[in-house]
């Protein structure tokens, strides 16, 4: 992992699994409390790790790789968002059930452009003008899988895992190389699906709406001064050194961006930083408290014996559907280290990409199991909440779309790749 492994006391662990299950069941048993309180939480959870790595281990280059990671992580996913707020896309009339499938595989390519978080708050507010007079819940069940998360498969820039995988040394154009098999099928899978249950919502609605439906849609695309700054990003991640000058790059573009845009088009993208603060404030609490859990897996992984694809796959994918898909992902690569005891990522890949990318489609296509699977999911349920849009609960999610629609895609996957 390009570090030297510390000794945790597993007790230390405790910190990250309180920090994550507050964050996966806080929201839903106290809403205004979480609101309120979630910083003091993240940050002083944090806290207790950085001073026992710092003080009981003596182990401060640990922490400054860690922070080094946070930055990375923070500035690309910052930036993303920041941008592509500055970029408005204008939509009249309604769409058919096919518009709608075209539209949703626009999004999983630009997913891989702009990332997951940038994609849901650039298209989320698009796809539901277009889709008003029958906009329901599938519409925004079938937006999350898609656009929110499995499309963006195919780059580091994509998803948050595969960014931090990016950021332990795997090859930028690997994940596309490897990936994309995985990729074409699930999407295939989910667009076919939504295409069906959208054609059926269709034909249910009054013949007023379905010729609204089928009148010509006027397309618009405002802030496309913002096309820059997102080049300069994406030319960012690529450089490596000096130190700090791909986020300086990437915090510029961002500067620049915001105030360059226009402030219609913010208050037409009800473009505010609430989001993107509470994603940097609690991966503050998720990057510190999980260095005992990274340390201590790669160090006792090797018990396990020489896991499989299989068990790489449900293991992240299951994890990552009740956690947060990034330092899910990091677990499990440092389990692969541990169990292999390769430590060189390079050597890796070569030996045993086949569980690496078990462990990436895994991590980023269960992320969208649940609503706290992926940051995006949560920010596109709450948009569409204010809209007065009908979302289901968190069970609702699992069972009437995860469990019916999501499960046998999976199944088909691990069947094809990873059995």
């Amino acid at each position: 992992m390009g570090h030297e492994t510390s000794v945790p006391n597993p007790w230390m662990i405790l910190p990250f699994a309180v920090l994550l299950g507050t964050i996966a069941l806080a929201p839903l048993l106290a809403g205004k409390w979480w609101l309120k309180h979630y910083p003091k939480v993240a940050i002083g959870l944090g806290a207790i790790t950085l001073c026992y790595y710092l003080f009981g281990l003596h182990a401060g280059t640990r922490v400054l790789h860690v922070a080094h990671e946070y930055v990375s992580f923070i500035a690309l996913i910052g930036s993303l968002f920041v941008v592509s707020g500055g970029i408005h896309i204008g939509v009249k009339g309604e769409a058919t059930p096919m518009t709608n499938v075209l539209f949703l595989l626009f999004g999983a390519v630009i997913a891989n452009v702009l990332g997951t978080t940038g994609a849901s708050m650039l298209l989320i507010r698009p796809w539901i003008r277009m889709n008003k007079y029958r906009i329901t819940a599938h519409h925004i069940v079938f937006f999350i899988f898609i656009v929110s998360n499995i499309g963006g498969c195919l780059t580091p820039i994509g998803d948050p895992p595969l960014f931090l995988g990016y950021l332990k040394g795997v090859p930028f154009w690997w994940v596309a190389e490897h990936c994309w098999p995985m990729w074409a099928v699930g999407l295939g899978m989910l667009l076919a699906m939504f295409f069906v249950v959208d054609t059926l919502n269709f034909r249910r609605a009054p013949k007023a709406v379905r010729e609204k439906e089928t009148a010509q849609e006027t397309w618009s695309f405002d802030g496309g001064a913002n096309v820059f700054f997102l080049l300069v990003i994406l030319g960012a991640v690529f450089i490596n050194k000096p130190i700090f000058l791909r986020e300086a790059l990437m915090i510029g573009a961002a500067v620049g961006s915001y105030f360059t845009t226009r402030k219609s088009i913010h208050e037409a993208n009800d473009f505010n930083f609430h989001h993107i603060q509470e994603v940097a404030i609690l991966f503050i609490g998720i990057f510190a408290t999980m260095i005992p859990a990274l340390d201590w897996l790669e160090l006792n992984a090797a018990k396990l014996g020489e896991p499989t694809p299989a068990f790489f796959f449900w293991g992240s994918g299951i994890l990552s559907s009740a956690l947060d898909n990034a330092p899910t992902y990091l677990s499990f690569l440092s389990a692969l280290m541990g169990a292999t005891h390769d430590s060189d990522i390079h050597h890796l890949i070569a030996t045993n990409g086949i569980s690496l990318i078990a462990i990436s489609v895994g991590a980023v296509f269960f992320g969208a199991a649940t609503y706290i699977g992926n940051g995006p999911n949560f920010m596109v349920k709450s948009i569409a909440d204010q809209q007065k849009i009908h979302t289901p609960s968190f069970l609702g999610y699992v069972f009437k779309f995860t469990l019916p629609f999501m499960l046998p895609m999976l199944i088909v996957i691990w069947l094809m790749f990873f059995r």
